[in-house]
């Protein structure tokens, strides 16, 4: 039955579900790979005591706004590679791939020298407690190093991704665990022969494993047969698809990198609560990662899903696959939720070498993710697995700079600066634009104004189709 004249609101093909689901697992379990290599840099540090905990946090915090800014080249390649992949269009996909591979490259760089030249002034902008500046300090100068091969092999994984190919990602995220873990237990503490590094040894490992991930993703990328990268369109000085990217893709970049400023802001108010906050933040934030990868896998292959069917042309079906996953979507978050409350009583087995106060305290913020999870699985899912991927990049950057900028920031500052609030006050305001963003949300996809066929299809037919 054609998907316009289904009379049900959620759709009754299997074909869908089993197609979503061969997605979002291997998106999830990437996820869950790339996450436990941060578990355990962040265990076994921690038998080095919380202020080696604490220096790799704040080294991080350039690390996570690298990842938003790479994270958001990865989805304004999704966003267009997706929809020419509902077509078939592999020579755009590949031209539009090798476009966002420069940016990353060079942004990369720019980044990479910033920490090397000026690596305590960099730190020093997420923290003022001088043992874990010092940590940081000597972590990041090696870590700097893998932030080229980290953000070019993540540009590649992302182009086979927009091709479907998505299983790739979870062999390259599994051998960066195993890797990671390997030179994290013979560097940090000296086995084998190997010399006694502590926290400098936990960056040697991460350096290296994002060699490997680059060096795989390379050679598979030049193989899969639905697009066979070359050099030539990676390296290619022009690309007739540069004013589409940057039209619809500079605002996906620019609210990724905006949101990954907002967590560096986030950390630099976290930062000047304390160690014992500083350490059970970054408890709390690794759970979290860690038991929410299910949201963000079937929020990328909504992307997928929803891209590829804009760029076919199938209006209809994308109004009732809409509507389908805002359902799927709520149901994720209770159940994440249920997940991270189950934690609370694993993380003093896992972090059994923390002071009791430390512990508690993350208890306490993992009690407040439970509640803000399942606004993150809605409206987070339905903006940017729905709306953003179905064309309408600017509106969701609004949305985020309204709501970062003008409720979560200034409400934490005030709480933490001005009234001295609890730690687990200042990290719910930190966390209140997820509860807030779900009403945006439902108005915004429900409306199907969002529907745009990035491809330089036929706009006045297509608008047409839209509201039919």
């Amino acid at each position: 039955m054609p998907a316009g004249r289904n009379s049900c609101k959620m759709v009754r093909e299997k074909a869908f579900y089993t197609n979503l689901l061969l997605l979002s697992l291997p998106i999830a379990a990437q996820n869950i790979l790339t996450f436990l290599v941060s578990l355990a840099d962040n265990v076994m540090v921690a038998r080095l005591g919380e202020t080696a905990v604490s220096g790799v946090y704040v080294a991080n915090q350039v690390t996570t706004l690298l990842q938003m800014f790479v994270t958001g080249l990865s989805a304004a390649l999704l966003v267009l590679a997706a929809q020419y992949w509902g077509r078939r269009d592999t020579a755009a996909v590949r031209s539009i791939t090798g476009l966002v591979f420069r940016f990353a490259f060079a942004a990369s760089a720019l980044l990479f020298l910033a920490v090397s030249l000026f690596p305590r002034g960099v730190m020093g902008l997420f923290t003022d407690d001088p043992a874990a500046l010092d940590a940081a300090v000597e972590y990041v100068r090696i870590l700097a190093f893998s932030y080229v091969p980290f953000c070019l092999g993540s540009v590649l994984l992302a182009c086979m991704r927009s091709v479907e190919s998505v299983r790739i990602g979870t062999a390259v995220a599994l051998l960066a665990l195993a890797v990671n873990v390997c030179l994290n237990w013979l560097l940090i503490f000296g086995k084998c022969g190997m010399p006694r590094l502590g926290v400098r040894g936990a960056a040697w490992a991460t350096l290296v494993s994002r060699l490997c991930e680059l060096a795989v993703a390379a050679v598979y990328a030049a193989r899969e047969r639905k697009v066979r990268l070359r050099l030539a369109d990676l390296l290619a000085l022009h690309s007739p698809y540069t004013r589409d990217f940057l039209r619809y893709g500079l605002p996906v970049i620019a609210g990724d990198l905006l949101w990954g400023l907002n967590m560096a802001v986030q950390g630099g108010i976290v930062g000047r609560l304390g160690t014992a906050s500083i350490a059970a933040v970054s408890i709390a934030n690794t759970v979290f990662s860690i038991l929410s990868v299910g949201l963000y896998g079937t929020r990328d292959a909504s992307s997928i899903v929803i891209g590829k069917t804009v760029g076919a042309g199938d209006i209809p079906r994308v109004k009732l696959y809409a509507k389908t996953l805002q359902v799927l979507y709520v149901g994720l978050g209770l159940l994440t939720s249920a997940l991270i409350f189950g934690s609370r009583a694993v993380v003093p087995l896992v972090y059994g070498s923390m002071e009791p106060d430390t512990l508690a305290l993350a208890q306490q913020l993992l009690a407040v993710l439970c509640v803000t999870c399942v606004g993150t699985a809605y409206q987070m899912s339905a903006l940017t697995g729905i709306v953003r991927a179905g064309g309408a990049t600017r509106f969701v950057l609004c949305n985020d700079l309204f709501f970062v900028w003008c409720v979560v920031i200034p409400s934490a500052m005030i709480a933490a600066f001005v009234f001295h609030a609890p730690t687990w006050v200042v990290f719910a305001c930190l966390k209140c634009d997820q509860i807030l963003k779900c009403a945006v949300a439902a108005v915004k996809v429900n409306r199907y104004r969002w529907i745009r066929n990035l491809t330089r299809a036929d706009d006045k037919k297509l608008d047409k189709r839209r509201n039919e």
